[in-house]
C-alpha cells in the first residue's frame, strides 16, 4: 500500500495543519511517512505546497513524481489546477470552491470550476461555508480532510486522535470544533459515488 497526497493552497489556509494530522495519524498507525513542504511568501498569501507519502513499506523520497499523486487536496481552487501534472490517471481532486483572489488576473470562476469538474474523480464543495455554519471559519481545511477521509489509508479513529493531539493545547472547545468539522466533511461525501 502506498498513497501519495499533494496538499495545496495559500498561506494561512492550514495546508501544513492537514499535513501534520496525516503525519501523526500515519505514525500512530505504524505506517511509514515522508513529507516535503514549500512555502512561497506564505504569510502574504503566497502558495504553500506539501507532498505527503504514506506507505506500509519503506519510502525513499519525500517528493511525489509527476503523474503519481493519488489525491490532490486544495483549499484554493486555482492552486488545485497548478498541480494537475502530478495527478495519476484515476486520481482524485478535492477542493474548496472559494477562491483566494490575490492576483489581478484571477481566472473567471465558472471556467475554473468547469476545468476542475472535467476530471472524473472530483470533490468540489463549499467547505468554507460549512466551517462557518459550524462556528469555526478557520476549519475549512479540516472539513476538506473529512471529505477525503474515505480515500485515505488511515482509519477515522487515527485521524480523529491526530486532530485531538494537534489541538490539545488550544483546549477542549477547539478540539471539539475541529472534530465536528471533520465529521461534517465526512458526512457530505458519504453519499457521493466515486
Amino acid at each position: 500500500m502506498k498513497t501519495n497526497i499533494i496538499l495545496a493552497g495559500v498561506g494561512g489556509q492550514g495546508i501544513l495543519t492537514i499535513a501534520t494530522i496525516l503525519d501523526t495519524a500515519a505514525l500512530n498507525s505504524n505506517l511509514n511517512i515522508k513529507q516535503n513542504e514549500v512555502h512561497g511568501m506564505s504569510q502574504r498569501g503566497g502558495a504553500v505546497l506539501s507532498h505527503v507519502r504514506i506507505s506500509n513499506k519503506e519510502i525513499f523520497s519525500d517528493l511525489i513524481p509527476l503523474g503519481k499523486a493519488d489525491i490532490i487536496i486544495s483549499i484554493e481552487p486555482m492552486e488545485l489546477l497548478r498541480y494537475l501534472p502530478y495527478l495519476k490517471k484515476k486520481g482524485y481532486l478535492v477542493t474548496d470552491s472559494n477562491p483566494f483572489m490575490n492576483i489581478t488576473n484571477y481566472p473567471e470562476l465558472e471556467k475554473l470550476y468547469s476545468e476542475i469538474k472535467s476530471h472524473p474523480n472530483t470533490i468540489l464543495i463549499d467547505a468554507k461555508a460549512i466551517a462557518k455554519q459550524l462556528g469555526n471559519s478557520k476549519a475549512t481545511n479540516i472539513v476538506l480532510l473529512g471529505a477525503v477521509a474515505h480515500l485515505l489509508p488511515l482509519s477515522d479513529e487515527s485521524l480523529q486522535t491526530a486532530i485531538k493531539t494537534l489541538f490539545e493545547k488550544k483546549g477542549e472547545r477547539i478540539i471539539n470544533k475541529n472534530l465536528e468539522a471533520f465529521n461534517k466533511g465526512k458526512e457530505i461525501t458519504s453519499n457521493l459515488v466515486l
